[in-house]
């Protein structure tokens, strides 16, 4: 099993970091953390839900590595902006 991965890492010496990898700010604040720590390696563990946004395709392993046709990314696309 892969959890608890932070606590994986921390025990080979890095400076790790979870975040909500759909949030920019945190993306933002945890690469200028990261780019401060000069101490130990870093690594940011980036929570994501796959395909967020699009009905149709969130949480749907099929979609991992899938290209979309033009017109499933159009409304994906359509779907996205939504969001906005």
């Amino acid at each position: 099993p892969l959890e608890p991965l932070d606590k994986k890492w921390e025990a080979f010496g890095f400076f790790v970091q979870t975040i909500d990898g759909h949030d920019f700010e945190d993306i933002d604040i945890a690469v200028t953390r990261a780019k401060i720590q000069n101490e130990k390696p870093s690594i940011i563990i980036a929570k994501t839900i796959p395909g967020k946004g699009v009905p149709d395709f969130e949480n749907i392993p099929e979609w991992h590595g899938k290209a979309p046709t033009r017109e499933e990314a159009d409304y994906a696309l359509t779907e996205l902006s939504k969001n906005d």
